[in-house]
């Protein structure tokens, strides 16, 4: 795939381009990736928490990611990722292709996808049928309005899955709008995520769409009534450049409302952010 737009790169610039770290100069890169497509994916059915698995065409998005940052020359010293599989593997895969198998990996229910409540395993398509394309729209892209939630005797609960066992069950969602997925996202970029890039470390984040939604929304001070129009592509390293305030730095190629550049055949990335529209629209 061809890369059409510039390379962001950290590895063999001048001494003269890199700013000592701390400076008021100081200016970083953080990439973030949306995982491959997983089986729900294709299929067209809400996933939210459940743990799901790349789809093939997914685990060949992830490689093609890892071989992109590759190609950009970007490398990274420590990573963070959800507890869910799709975006694990992805993450995997990335690392494989940069040899970066043994930097530090920091899993974390925060950067867990948005959780699509009672809608979790429908087909998008049916549910609109059945509700209305209107407030699927809602249900999917409302920054404020939550899916309906989980019943009390659902098998979904994340109270019953073991990998939050740790977790205050009052924090554990039945279903979440984007606001509620900022909400407990982002606490943990200022605590974790934000130090680590201060500090000079190059960060990778590989998690879901809506957890990326959240994160650019805040990078970007994106209205509440814009970002429901934000797609992000399934498999495409997003590269961000910020300064020592971590507020986007404006960058040649990249598309409104964000700041970020994708890497990647800019043709082929727009009708993926088409494809990720229209998944509740009849074919």
């Amino acid at each position: 795939m061809a890369d059409t737009h510039p390379k962001p790169t950290l590895e063999g610039e001048p001494d003269s381009k890199r700013a000592k770290i701390g400076g008021e100069d100081q200016t970083y890169t953080l990439v973030l990736l949306r995982h491959g497509e997983s089986e729900w994916n294709l299929a067209n059915r809400f996933t939210g928490w459940v743990d799901v698995p790349l789809s093939e065409t997914g685990e060949a998005e992830a490689r093609a990611a890892g071989a992109m940052l590759v190609d950009s020359g970007l490398t990274f010293d420590v990573a963070y990722t959800s507890v869910l599989r799709r975006a694990i593997t992805t993450l995997w895969r990335s690392l494989e292709a940069l040899d970066l198998c043994w930097i530090p990996v920091h899993h974390s229910w925060r950067l867990n996808e948005r959780h699509y409540g009672a809608l979790q395993g429908l087909n998008k398509i049916e549910t609109a049928e059945k509700h209305g394309a209107d407030q699927v729209h809602i249900w999917r892209r409302s920054y404020d309005v939550p899916p309906p939630p989980l019943a009390d005797d659902s098998p979904m609960l994340p109270a019953n899955d073991r990998r939050y066992a740790d977790v205050d069950p009052a924090d554990l969602p039945r279903s979440e709008c984007l606001k509620d997925t900022a909400e407990r996202f982002l606490p943990y970029w200022e605590s974790d995520i934000v130090p680590a890039i201060k500090s000079g470390k190059r960060v990778l984040v590989a998690a879901h769409g809506n957890s990326l939604r959240a994160l650019v929304k805040h990078l970007d001070d994106i209205a509440e009534d814009v970002i429901p129009g934000v797609n992000i592509p399934t498999g495409v390293p997003l590269v961000y450049k910020l300064d020592a305030n971590m507020r986007p730095i404006a960058q040649e190629g990249s598309v409104g409302p964000l700041s970020g550049v994708y890497l990647g055949d800019a043709a082929a990335v727009a009708a993926k952010v088409e494809a990720t529209k229209n998944q509740s629209k009849a074919k």
